[in-house]
C-alpha cells in the first residue's frame, strides 16, 4: 500500500478471513481504501495458497486507509472487536490456523496505546465470555494479496463462503453501526 497522505492514516488488522474485514471496512464512513494481504510471517513473498497451508506464519490482514478526521483508530477497533471473535486463538468459526489469528499490527505508539487500552477496557467490562487473545504487535512487512481478492465480497456475493460467512458479518456491522455506514 502506498504511504498515506497527511490527512490519512493506516491501520493493519487481522481477524480471520480478510474478505470479511474488507467487506465491512469498505462500508465504514471515513475509510478511503482497504487492501487485503499477509503480515507477520517468515516466508518472503507469500501467496494465498502458501498462507492457507498455514506454514508461512503470516496472518490474513487488511490495511485500512482512513481519514482520522472522520473516523478514528479507536472507531476502527470498535468495529473490529464487534465483527470477529477475539477470544479464540488461531480460529474464526470454521477457519482454523495461525493465518486466521486475531491481531492488531500497530503503526506507531499512539495506535499501540489505543489498542492496549481497548483490550483492557473490553476485558474489564467482560465484553466477551472469555479473555481477549488478540495479538498487539508492531507492523511488519505487508505483502499485498493477489488482485482477485480485491473487493471479493462485492464481486462474489453469491459465492457460498460469502453468503454464509461474510454477509452475516456485514449485516451485523450495518445493524450495530447504522450511523457509521455509508452507501455501497
Amino acid at each position: 500500500m502506498n504511504s498515506p497522505a497527511p490527512s490519512e492514516s493506516v491501520a493493519t488488522l487481522a481477524g480471520g478471513c480478510f474478505w470479511c474485514l474488507e467487506a465491512v471496512y469498505l462500508r465504514l464512513e471515513g475509510v478511503l481504501g482497504v487492501k487485503s494481504g499477509y503480515m507477520g510471517g517468515h516466508t518472503p513473498d507469500p501467496t494465498y495458497r502458501d498462507v492457507c497451508e498455514g506454514d508461512t506464519g503470516h496472518a490474513e490482514v487488511v490495511q485500512v486507509r482512513f481519514d482520522p478526521a472522520v473516523t478514528s483508530f479507536a472507531d476502527l477497533l470498535e468495529v473490529f472487536f464487534a465483527i470477529h471473535d477475539p477470544t479464540t486463538p488461531d480460529r474464526q468459526g470454521n477457519d482454523v490456523g495461525s493465518q486466521y489469528r486475531s491481531a492488531i499490527f500497530y503503526h506507531d505508539a499512539p495506535q499501540e496505546r489505543v489498542a492496549r487500552e481497548t483490550v483492557v477496557r473490553l476485558d474489564r467490562d467482560r465484553a466477551f465470555a472469555a479473555p481477549i487473545v488478540t495479538e498487539i504487535v508492531p507492523v511488519a512487512p505487508f505483502h499485498p494479496a493477489e488482485e482477485y481478492h480485491d473487493e471479493y465480497f462485492t464481486r462474489n456475493p453469491n459465492q457460498p463462503y460469502c453468503r454464509f460467512v461474510v454477509a452475516p458479518k456485514v449485516d451485523k456491522f450495518l445493524r450495530r453501526f447504522p450511523s457509521r455506514a455509508r452507501g455501497t
